[in-house]
């Protein structure tokens, strides 16, 4: 008799529970349609801007896996770098946000877009062009 009364302690409290939720707002959405609402500090793709980067690398130093490719030839006449090509591959960025945080000029910035998959991980490869192209 006394675990008959458990029992039905058990199912009621189960059943209370599923009542509470019943009145709830969904939790999830229905992806390719609704977008989800990313918050104010979240770490998307990275837009550079090719005309204020000034070839100094430091994204490369400080990157945890040496990724940013900064191809340049330095100008023995006013003897400055000059920037030939940017690219990072997001197949294997982890997205951690030093190369932005440490730039000196602020030419690199997180945007909100997440969507990057592709079906070839070479797609994956942004150069300055791609890189330069906002959301």
């Amino acid at each position: 008799m006394v675990n008959r009364q458990y029992e039905l302690q058990d199912h009621w409290s189960s059943f209370m529970i599923t009542l509470s939720h019943a009145n709830r707002l969904p939790v999830t959405i229905q992806y390719p349609y609704e977008k989800s609402i990313t918050s104010e500090r979240f770490r998307g793709r990275i837009h550079f801007e090719f005309d204020k980067c000034i070839a100094c690398e430091v994204c490369v130093r400080v990157c945890p896996i040496d990724l940013p490719v900064v191809d340049w030839r330095l100008e023995t006449d006013i003897r400055k770098k000059r920037l030939l090509n940017y690219s990072i591959d997001f197949g294997i960025c982890i997205f951690c946000g030093n190369c932005v945080e440490y730039c000196p000029t602020n030419c690199l910035s997180m945007t909100e877009e997440y969507e990057l998959s592709t079906y070839d991980r070479h797609e994956l490869n942004y150069n300055q062009i791609a890189l330069g192209r906002l959301p």
